[in-house]
């Protein structure tokens, strides 16, 4: 599933209006505009309905064309910045950006239907491309060759109520790192009564299998083999997952009555101090205070329980195989200028952040390695306005996990595994086994088709 590509709440998508494709393309092979510029499109503007955000990248736009008075940066706009149900046909029909917004786990689909610029020729032009995590770029990476480059990453953690802690006797400094303190601890939470729930989950719109896979890497599983062609959830890492999630449900009665739950509904719950636990990635916190009632010092983030692995995504930004060299140099440019410099541009620049009143110091994970990451760090701690001790046992905690982007075919593999956690949550006399071998069946098919 998907992070937010934003500082706040907001994603946004380059998509053209009919009236400008009547006009044009979105993307173009022809870097010359009439101004004999090089002239590149990119996506991923933040929607009107941002402002904050919408003058942060029009500015920020704006700077750096200025430095470059030889580019001229086009840009496009929509919510959210990449729709699965157009994307491809964008990509076919020869209107996608010639910079382009994509998920993590598209960048190997885009490659293998032969629509993104190999940019291994050009990667001198990226001043910042050897401080960015060898993970993140090895994402972009096939066959020795570099497609894409990475802007943001997330990883997946456990949320908690301080608050609550303290009220169940719980020690909130010492956050459950297992699943069995999890259980242990949502049962007390949730025996505070007045409707206060342990822990709750996803089991909805695909959100339950996203959690599914996170609470799988936990236990150090995998849902698809490593050559990607087989099903490996029927084990008994998978029969954990769905084993405790059956056990507080129906056992403990610690994850309350009401399921069939998708984030809006947990995030309101969190909000409104009426729920000890769940998993996310860090930028739920603001959206937990700004928009659902939450307050920062009551919010906390922990590594994912297990110790295993975590769930890794994000974002990042690919060429059109229509690009000119001077195009491909262009973007590169770009990159650097808006997302790729410690402690500037429009995810970096902490200062002005903080004068906007958004949430400067959560625990996102490092892009960066080495000096420039240590550059970005005390930029971010000098200008934090949110509680960063809350934020330490994630940070910590995140050292020591594996860390794993979301398998292939993920939505529809999914959907698949919604209905196994949906019926865990719903049916106390759920078969578990004959649930994943049925599960396992259908992704086989998905797997066979892709």
């Amino acid at each position: 599933m998907r992070s937010t590509g934003f500082r706040r709440t907001y994603v946004a998508i380059g998509v053209c209006s009919a009236l400008a494709l009547a006009a044009t393309a979105c993307g173009s092979s022809d870097d010359d505009a009439a101004n004999g510029k090089t002239r590149i499109t990119v996506n991923c503007e933040p929607p009107k309905s941002a402002k904050v955000d919408r003058t942060f990248f029009e500015a920020d736009v704006a700077s750096f064309e200025k430095k470059n008075p030889d580019i001229d940066v086009v840009t496009h706009d929509a919510f959210p910045c990449q729709d699965p149900k157009t994307f491809d046909a964008k990509l076919a029909g020869g209107q996608m950006e010639d910079v382009f917004y994509t998920y993590f786990t598209d960048a190997g689909h885009v490659v293998d239907i032969n629509q993104a610029a190999d940019l291994t020729p050009y990667l001198k032009e990226l001043k910042s491309y050897g401080t960015l995590q060898k993970q993140l770029r090895d994402i972009y990476t096939v066959d020795g060759k570099v497609y894409g480059i990475p802007r943001t990453g997330y990883s997946m953690g456990l949320i908690y109520n301080r608050k609550l802690f303290q009220k169940a006797g719980l020690d909130p400094d010492k956050p459950p790192a297992t699943w069995e303190e999890v259980r242990a601890d949502a049962r007390r939470i949730a025996a505070l009564g007045g409707g206060t729930v342990g822990y709750a989950d996803y089991s909805a719109q695909n959100q339950g299998g996203w959690h599914f896979t996170a609470e799988l890497y936990s236990q150090g599983g995998d849902v698809v083999g490593p050559d990607g062609k087989k099903a490996t959830i029927d084990t008994p890492e998978g029969h954990a997952v769905l084993q405790n999630l059956h056990d507080m449900r129906w056992t403990d009665d610690s994850m309350g009555s009401k399921q069939l739950l998708v984030i809006n509904d947990v995030q309101q719950m969190m909000g409104s101090g009426k729920l000890g636990m769940y998993l996310s990635a860090p930028d739920n916190i603001p959206i937990l205070v700004k928009e659902k009632g939450g307050n920062y010092k009551d919010l906390a983030l922990a590594p994912m329980p297990g110790g295993k692995g975590t769930l890794i995504g994000g974002d990042g930004y690919m060429f059109n195989k229509k690009d000119s060299p001077a195009q491909i140099r262009a973007g590169l440019k770009w990159l650097d200028h808006m997302f790729l410099t410690p402690g500037s541009g429009f995810l970096g620049d902490y200062a002005r952040a903080k004068q906007s009143d958004a949430p400067v110091g959560l625990p996102e994970p490092r892009l960066f390695t080495g000096a420039a990451d240590a550059k970005d760090q005390q930029v971010k701690k000098a200008n934090a306005n949110v509680p960063v001790e809350n934020y330490q046992a994630f940070l910590d905690g995140n050292q020591r996990l594996r860390m794993k982007i979301e398998p292939p075919n993920a939505q529809q593999i999914y959907s698949v595994l919604d209905g196994v956690v949906s019926a865990v949550l719903t049916k106390k006399d759920a078969d578990i086994d004959r649930l994943l071998e049925d599960a396992s069946g259908k992704i086989d098919s998905i797997l066979a088709r892709s």
